[in-house]
């Protein structure tokens, strides 16, 4: 069966999972890429970006890795996409990421303006969803082939999907540091009420990897 999966996002041990001020220059916001120290040194990092494979193969790694197995098709918040806001000026903003992004197949980003569809490198297409979170969620099952559909976040879009009780399982990485301030994962969000329960926990070398389920 087909699942909406969370997988290897990063939060705070206060909830955070990115910094306030977000920009083109810090897209994670002020302090944000402290959430993701986690994941930079592990090999399967290292292999996505272009780097060797002399990266660390422990757990983290391990979890890492898994995150990217049985995935058909992922779901992209606009801020996740880019920092462009409103309108699209032109057609130039094409992602963080270069012209081989990290994920291989449909791609679909959730935004109130219309763009055409992205073919990009390496297997990737951006398609451009105007209307809302269940329309994106059906063209991502179609286009996955009875693979499983990753949600890359941010914060925001994670909100949304757990608000609707669309997501099946999420794997929390979280850092033990406190950012006091950003976006918050869980802002007016009661999780157990909505149906969720933790499963699971493993100690990673920098972070601890917490799973997350809909009961029943």
């Amino acid at each position: 069966m087909q699942k909406l999966l969370v997988q290897s996002f990063g939060v705070s041990l206060d909830g955070f999972a990115a910094g306030p001020d977000q920009s083109l220059e810090q897209p994670l916001g002020l302090r944000g890429p402290e959430l993701m120290e986690w994941v930079l040194p592990t090999r399967s990092f290292q292999r996505m970006h272009g780097g060797s494979d002399d990266g660390e193969t422990g757990v983290d790694n391990s979890l890492a890795e898994a995150g990217f197995g049985e995935n058909g098709a992922w779901i992209l918040g606009r801020n996740m996409f880019g920092p462009v806001r409103g309108p699209w000026p032109d057609e130039s903003w094409k992602g963080w990421w270069g012209p081989n992004p990290p994920y291989h197949v449909p791609t679909f980003v959730l935004t109130h303006h219309a763009r055409a569809p992205i073919e990009m490198e390496g297997g990737t297409t951006f398609h451009f969803v105007t209307d809302g979170i269940h329309a994106a969620l059906e063209r991502a099952f179609a286009a996955a082939n009875g693979k499983h559909v990753r949600l890359g976040g941010g914060a925001s879009t994670v909100r949304q999907y757990l608000r609707a009780g669309l997501i099946d399982e999420l794997h929390l990485a979280v850092r033990p540091m406190l950012l006091g301030m950003g976006e918050s994962l869980w802002q007016g969000l009661d999780a157990h009420a909505l149906g969720y329960e933790v499963y699971k926990t493993i100690p990673g070398e920098r972070a601890t990897h917490m799973f997350l389920r809909k009961r029943g």
